[in-house]
């Protein structure tokens, strides 16, 4: 398999950070920017703000742009931030995704259209539009049980020669899925979306995980990562 050359944002666990909202639904800074610290002091190596778990598709635009403002000033650059800007609607994802990149996101996390039914040509054009309309790298975000569907592999493959769509994170839940991947687009790195498929992916050739229970055992998540890249 060939040395890959492409930026892989980061190696190990992801948070995909909550958005924690006070009482009457607005989103509470002063936790968000606890949560943040507690993130960074406790080893996560990577911040994914405004994703799934984070509430993005109930947030308004306004929200949205802000949370992503608020964790590239918070992070100050300790850990990279990759911001959730993936929509089924291109132009808008395009739009998002380039004032994600204004605001200092160093990568994005781009899922799959839902509803729409794209095809898989409709896909690569899809995802071609938005990381050609950005410089920073991309991760492409394969959740079927969310969006009602997935990549080929041969989508993958021709995503791949993109320069900047760098990784998809695998969130299927098929571990035959992911070796398909692993053997037949070297050019994409893996991180796993499931937090009990960790090693499994790791052991794929996987590069960590997007995890959702690091927001509770944010030291136990990376450590996974680095046992397995020690050896241990």
């Amino acid at each position: 398999m060939e040395i890959l050359m492409k930026n892989t944002i980061f190696t190990g666990a992801g948070v995909a950070i909550i958005t924690p909202m006070n009482d009457d639904g607005s989103i509470n800074y002063e936790g968000f920017a606890e949560n943040i610290e507690y993130q960074i002091n406790n080893g996560t190596d990577a911040i994914i703000v405004c994703g799934t778990t984070g509430e993005a598709s109930t947030m308004t635009d306004e929200e949205h742009i802000e949370c992503i403002r608020f964790t590239v000033e918070k992070t100050k650059g300790r850990v990279p931030v990759i911001a959730g800007t993936g929509s089924n609607d291109t132009k808008y994802a395009v739009e998002l995704s380039k004032t994600a990149q204004e605001k200092g996101a160093d990568g994005l996390l781009l899922v799959t259209p839902y509803y729409n039914k794209a095809s898989q040509k409709g896909l690569i054009a899809h995802f071609t539009a938005i990381a050609n309309a950005i410089k920073i790298p991309v991760i492409l975000y394969n959740v079927p049980s969310r969006t009602g569907m997935s990549f080929a592999i041969d989508t993958l493959k021709e995503l791949a020669k993109v320069e900047n769509i760098v990784a998809i994170k695998e969130a299927s839940g098929n571990i035959s899925y992911m070796a398909k991947v692993a053997a037949e687009v070297p050019d994409l790195y893996i991180y796993s979306g499931n937090d009990d498929m960790i090693v499994p992916t790791l052991s794929l050739g996987g590069k960590g995980v997007i995890s959702v229970v690091a927001n509770i055992l944010p030291k136990e998540t990376h450590n996974i990562c680095e046992y397995y890249f020690n050896g241990e």
